[in-house]
C-alpha cells in the first residue's frame, strides 16, 4: 500500500511540474509560479519630467529604483497584490529573480516613444522573451507581467500576461490587457496599474479558460 501511494504521489508530482498545456493554466489543482514584472522591452510614452514629488527621472533611476520597487510590492504587500487569488489559486510561489536579472541587464531608452509605440510586442515576441529567461532549474508553470507600455495622458499600461512552462520554457498561452494607473506619487501612480492588471486577470479566467 506504501509504494502504492509513493507511486501517485510521483505520478502527480510529474504532472504539475510538467504544465504542457493550457488546461494547465486553469487547473486549479496546478501549482503556479510568479515570475514578476518585466520592463525589459517599456515604453514609456509621455514627459517623465516634473512627475509630482520626484520632479524629474531619468532612465537609469527608472530601471535601477522603479522597476525594482514594483516588483517588491508583489512580495511585499502579498495581500493586495494578490497573484495567487487573481488565478484562482490558495496559494502561489514566487521566483521574481527570473525577471529582475532581465530589467537589471536591459539597455534600452524607456524614453520618448509616441503614442503609436504604446502596444508594441507580439504573441511572437513575448515567445521569445521568456523562452530567453534563466529559470534556473525551475519546472512548472510561470506567470509573468511583461509591461510594454506606460502611458501618462491615457493614465493606463499596457501589459502582456504570460503563461509559460518553466521546464521547455514553451509559452502556453498570453494575453493582452490594461491596467488603469492612479493614486498619489509616481511608484504608487503606476503600481495601481498593476494591481488593476491582476483585476483584469481575474475577471477574464472565465473567459480565458473557454478559448475566448
Amino acid at each position: 500500500m506504501k509504494q502504492i501511494i509513493t507511486l501517485i504521489a510521483l505520478v502527480l508530482a510529474g504532472t504539475f511540474s510538467n504544465a504542457q498545456t493550457k488546461a494547465d493554466i486553469f487547473d486549479k489543482k496546478v501549482p503556479i509560479t510568479w515570475l514578476g514584472l518585466d520592463f525589459s522591452e517599456l515604453h514609456f510614452i509621455g514627459d517623465a519630467a516634473q512627475w509630482q514629488d520626484v520632479g524629474g527621472i531619468s532612465n537609469s533611476e527608472l530601471q535601477e529604483k522603479y522597476f525594482v520597487s514594483w516588483n517588491e510590492l508583489f512580495h511585499t504587500e502579498k495581500d493586495k497584490y494578490d497573484v495567487a487569488d487573481a488565478m484562482y489559486r490558495k496559494k502561489a510561489d514566487y521566483a521574481i529573480e527570473v525577471v529582475a536579472a532581465i530589467n537589471e541587464q536591459s539597455e534600452k531608452d524607456h524614453f520618448g516613444h509616441g503614442n503609436d509605440e504604446f502596444r508594441h510586442l507580439s504573441e511572437d515576441d513575448i515567445a521569445k522573451m521568456v523562452k530567453a529567461y534563466d529559470y534556473k532549474d525551475r519546472a512548472g508553470l510561470g506567470m509573468v507581467f511583461i509591461v510594454e507600455g506606460l502611458h501618462k495622458e491615457a493614465k493606463k499600461a499596457s501589459i502582456w500576461v504570460a503563461y509559460v512552462n518553466m521546464s521547455t520554457k514553451e509559452l502556453l498561452l498570453a494575453k493582452q490587457i490594461e491596467g488603469k494607473a492612479g493614486g498619489f506619487g509616481f511608484r504608487n501612480y503606476w503600481a495601481k496599474s498593476f494591481f488593476n492588471g491582476l483585476r483584469e486577470v481575474k475577471d477574464n479566467y472565465g473567459k480565458w479558460k473557454k478559448g475566448k
